[in-house]
């Protein structure tokens, strides 16, 4: 069977604070432009109930870990 990929709430920074865009597979989530300003639920959480954001390339090291 294969493993599931870890969901992740994708949000943009902005001036005004955290605006929620979606919530993906993480692979989605390190496929979007480097140049859009986004962090992502950590994949540990429950995305959409969590506060706990992180840059990808932290979530990317996160999903490199054996």
């Amino acid at each position: 069977m294969k493993a599931r990929r870890p969901l992740v709430e994708v949000a943009a920074e902005t001036e005004e604070g955290r605006v929620p865009l979606g919530i993906m597979n993480a692979k989605q989530g390190l496929s979007l432009p480097d140049d859009l300003d986004v962090k992502v639920s950590h994949p540990d959480h429950e995305p959409g109930s969590t506060d706990n954001f992180i840059p990808k390339d932290e979530l990317q090291r996160h999903l490199d870990k054996p």
